[in-house]
């Protein structure tokens, strides 16, 4: 049997425990004006700056991901919307109260039915139409730019190019 100084064994006893989540949102499109236009969520980081994001949230018991991004959209941009396509699915890690989750949100591209914009969810800061030509430059987090990719072959009428990381363009 390995014997353990007590500070190792006490490190190992710390260990974060793991957690999975799953949850839904996406891209809510606007097409009744003139100009294509997108709701994001804006949330204030730590040092203050707004970090603009797909809405998106959990997935409650009974509901499937896409009944999931129509509610979290609704919840959290004021706007309704109905599921057109699959964008993709992210999938990332990070630390939370000492556990470690493993977070998957699958995200589709919705049509918005009506509504107005609002920031009444507690989770967000902010909410704002753009532009669906600059939604990619708006957007803080390059996983949620790569979704972006898809937009030409989604909506091929829109004339929307599809986004161009740092190492050209992100998988389909």
């Amino acid at each position: 049997m390995l014997a353990y100084p007590a500070d190792m064994a006490q490190s190992r006893a710390k260990k974060p425990g793991r957690v999975e989540e799953t949850s839904a949102g996406g891209l809510i499109v606007d097409r009744s004006g003139g100009m294509l236009r997108a709701a994001l969520i804006g949330r204030l980081d730590r040092r203050g700056t707004m970090k603009w994001s797909l809405p998106k949230g959990h997935i409650e018991p009974g509901e499937t991901p896409e009944q999931a991004a129509e509610r979290e959209i609704r919840e959290e941009t004021g706007i309704e919307g109905r599921v057109l396509a699959p964008l993709g699915t992210i999938d990332f890690w990070f630390m939370l109260q000492a556990q470690r989750v493993h977070k998957t949100v699958h995200h589709f591209l919705l049509e918005a039915q009506g509504g107005a914009l609002s920031d009444a969810d507690n989770e967000v800061d902010e909410v704002s139409w753009v532009p669906l030509d600059q939604v990619v430059d708006r957007l803080a987090f390059e996983d949620e730019r790569r979704l972006m990719d898809r937009l030409p072959e989604l909506l091929p009428w829109s004339g929307v190019a599809g986004h161009q990381g740092a190492d050209g363009p992100g998988p389909a």
